[in-house]
């Protein structure tokens, strides 16, 4: 579900996450970043929940927001608008096929969304995007309560820009991932582990794990964490993984090895340096995915 860079695509994309906000934007050649900035947040400001009120401080959010924008883009711009992985809810649906029509589509998704969600599904924004499969089509569907979506929606509105594409981290994120070969993608937030394995472009497992360690998460608690993930991979496809691309975290020399051993596949960080270009800044690349991927799609 890599989003495609086009012209019609904002330049400027935004992540809210639990600790800060980062704004970057891209080149006119959708290539690298141009410019890149971040504005932290206090503790408790953003409380990432599928069905609670995620901005606690709406006001320090929406400074925030106004401050990383402002500094790579004019004000009243649209933007991507990247939100925690803890406030959407992604589900692959296997179906033999969908009608045609899209409103019908979207309802016969919603009917099968019912029984995989904490909240009622009438009152959600469902997005999707159907690929093909070995049986015939499989959905990728990311969910959210309107409140919640509509909470981060008007904080970007609120600061002077509008948030035209919504996406979670994670689904951004893979926009960055090269997949035509078995990769698995590992993102760590200060809430959650998200994972991904994709292969020739397709999603093929998505999961988002509590992750009550944060981002200082040492690379065996990564790698025990992913496990089982893996193994169901291996059991139900009957192949290995080529190659595995880390974010989130500082220390990948560190979660290397682990990762390494559970499956003989090279680790290296998802975000490369040569994606940021002079624009990245301060900026550690390990905290960019979301705006990275966002902006910077692999095609």
């Amino acid at each position: 579900m890599s989003p495609t860079y086009s012209s019609a695509r904002p330049k400027l994309a935004c992540e809210i996450a639990p600790d800060r906000v980062i704004a970057g934007r891209a080149s006119d050649s959708g290539q690298v970043l141009e410019l890149c900035s971040t504005s932290e947040l206090a503790p408790g400001c953003v409380v990432p929940d599928l069905t609670e009120h995620n901005l606690r401080e709406r006001n320090s959010v929406v400074r925030a927001l106004r401050d990383a924008l402002d500094h790579v883009g004019g004000h009243g711009s649209d933007v991507v608008a990247v939100l925690p992985d803890a406030a959407v809810r992604v589900v692959l649906i296997d179906f033999e096929t969908l009608p045609e029509n899209r409103q019908e589509a979207e309802s016969v998704v919603r009917f099968r969304l019912r029984k995989s969600l904490p909240f009622d599904v009438d009152k959600a924004k469902v997005s999707y995007h159907a690929q093909a499969s070995a049986t015939g089509l499989r959905v990728v569907a990311a969910v959210a309560l309107n409140s919640v979506i509509e909470d981060y929606e008007t904080a970007f509105t609120e600061a002077g820009f509008a948030p035209g594409v919504v996406l979670p981290s994670m689904l951004a994120a893979l926009g960055a991932a090269p997949a035509d070969q078995v990769t698995l993608v590992v993102k760590v937030d200060a809430r959650t582990t998200s994972i991904a394995i994709l292969d020739k472009q397709q999603l093929l497992l998505f999961r988002t794990l509590e992750n009550t360690r944060g981002v200082t998460i040492s690379g065996e608690q990564l790698a025990e964490d992913v496990y089982p993930s893996v193994v169901f991979f291996q059991d139900t496809y009957s192949t290995n993984i080529d190659q595995i691309l880390v974010a989130g975290i500082s220390d990948i020399a560190g979660a290397s090895p682990a990762l390494h051993a559970q499956t003989g596949a090279e680790v290296r960080e998802l975000v490369k340096a040569s994606q940021l270009g002079l624009g990245g800044g301060s900026i550690p690349k390990w905290r960019m995915a979301g705006v990275v991927g966002a902006l910077l799609s692999m095609n």
